[in-house]
């Protein structure tokens, strides 16, 4: 039983150790922090490449940018919405 309690003490210590951040998380978080205009616009332009794009896999890279993209401008909504019920009667943030 001891030696259980030790290879989880050493494994729970792993776990709390902090994690560099990748270069693909931190591109992610830039995508959040786009306009939701520009990122309408860069939707848009994608919806054009892709109709007149030949590769699959072209296609394919851009089909996901475009899930990316689209997440992106689902959290700016849900952020906003937010924002919009905490207006209390007189239009101040509460």
């Amino acid at each position: 039983m001891e030696a259980s309690r030790v290879v989880w003490k050493e494994f729970s210590e792993r776990i709390s150790m902090p994690v560099k951040k990748t270069a693909a998380a931190a591109a992610d978080k830039e995508e959040v922090r786009k306009p939701l205009q520009e990122v309408f616009q860069e939707l848009d332009a994608l919806l054009e490449q892709m109709g007149s794009e030949e590769s699959l896999e072209k296609t394919f890279d851009m089909y996901q940018k475009g899930v990316t993209l689209l997440k992106s401008a689902n959290e700016s909504i849900d952020r906003i919405e937010k924002q919009v019920k905490v207006l209390d009667d007189d239009g101040f943030l509460s």
